[in-house]
């Protein structure tokens, strides 16, 4: 009799272990099917293929000011098949939303689907570069450029390594660069680095990190970044006088006209925040650097301003004009624009 008490709780045991474990299987399954695996992340493989578009942010700050978060999604939405990568020096987990940040430019940007937010450390970045050695030798706490010396660095280790297209966080995509290889001409003597792109492992970069380390000189603003990318480009090129607007090539690199991403030079920054009575086409630009840098009276889009830079906003990157410009992120009242 106990034999067959025994016997009977074993079977009821078994029983309700199948009921339980068949319930918790997908539809249609039993023994026989595996479980669904977990979406994989998106592999580090993915960026060898030359197609990402990349920012970077050498500060720790979390918190994109409008213009970058404008920059960001403008490429965005001009590149919707190609990653955007902005890498941030201050992101500590490798999340696509770093759960500390309140942030709601950092918000609306993880939430686009092409975008991704990576942290990123320069040592790791500039291993099997020769970058690599200047980064262990220099003191930035001596450097009076540090933040943007590593931050050219930075974008042609990346470009070295993955390929694709180096935008500067303060530059907004208008329409799709037509080439791989090139470079972004000031004058035509005179080559940027706040926008250029080239396939991964290309020597041309690869030339340029040699120069960064042998001609470093940190404290002569420019000397790593724009001066390195010219006098790299005259070594292989003999630079002649753009025609019309025409691109240059040389040596398979496209050097494009100023018109592509400088149609107001850098003397005329202020122009962007200034109301146009007839309000500029920028049929020859790809991309419109506002000039940042030179930015210090801090001037910004304005909600109800009229100026280009707001057209600009809310043209080519709606969302951070709604929710940073027009929203209460925003900047709540107008500031004085000149008519040109």
């Amino acid at each position: 009799m106990l034999k067959e008490i025994k016997f009977v709780l074993w079977f009821f045991f078994v029983f309700v272990f199948s009921v339980v474990y068949k319930l918790s299987r997908p539809s249609g399954c039993f023994f026989s099917c595996e479980p669904t695996p977990e979406p994989l992340p998106m592999q580090e493989e993915d960026l060898s293929q030359s197609r990402s578009i990349f920012f970077v942010e050498t500060t720790d700050r979390l918190e994109p000011p409008p213009l970058v978060s404008c920059s960001v999604e403008s490429a965005a939405r001009i590149y919707p098949d190609r990653p955007i990568r902005f890498f941030m020096k201050g992101l500590k987990n490798n999340t696509r939303r770093d759960s500390n940040s309140t942030s709601a430019a950092f918000a609306l940007l993880s939430a686009m689907e092409n975008v991704f937010i990576r942290p990123f450390q320069m040592e790791t970045l500039f291993e099997e570069t020769p970058l690599l050695s200047w980064y262990r030798k220099v003191n930035p706490a001596q450097e009076r450029y540090w933040v943007h010396v590593s931050s050219d660095a930075s974008r042609l280790a990346l470009i070295w390594k993955y390929g694709g297209i180096y935008l500067d966080t303060d530059v907004i995509s208008i329409r799709p660069i037509p080439v791989a290889n090139f470079l972004a001409a000031q004058s035509s003597q005179y080559s940027s680095n706040g926008v250029f792109g080239f396939p991964h492992h290309h020597g041309f970069i690869w030339g340029c990190m040699e120069d960064f380390v042998r001609n470093y000189r940190g404290y002569i603003w420019g000397h790593q970044g724009p001066s390195l990318m010219t006098r790299n480009l005259k070594a292989l090129c003999n630079l002649t006088n753009f025609h019309k607007v025409e691109d240059i090539s040389c040596q398979n690199i496209t050097f494009l006209h100023p018109q592509r991403f400088y149609p107001i030079p850098y003397p005329a920054w202020r122009r962007y925040y200034d109301v146009w009575k007839k309000r500029p086409d920028f049929n020859d630009s790809y991309a419109l650097h506002l000039w940042n840098y030179m930015n210090s009276e801090r001037k910004t889009a304005v909600a109800g301003s009229n100026t280009l830079a707001e057209n600009l906003y809310k043209t080519y990157c709606p969302t951070t004009y709604k929710t940073l410009i027009q929203g209460p992120e925003g900047s709540g009242h107008l500031q004085q624009n000149k008519t040109v």
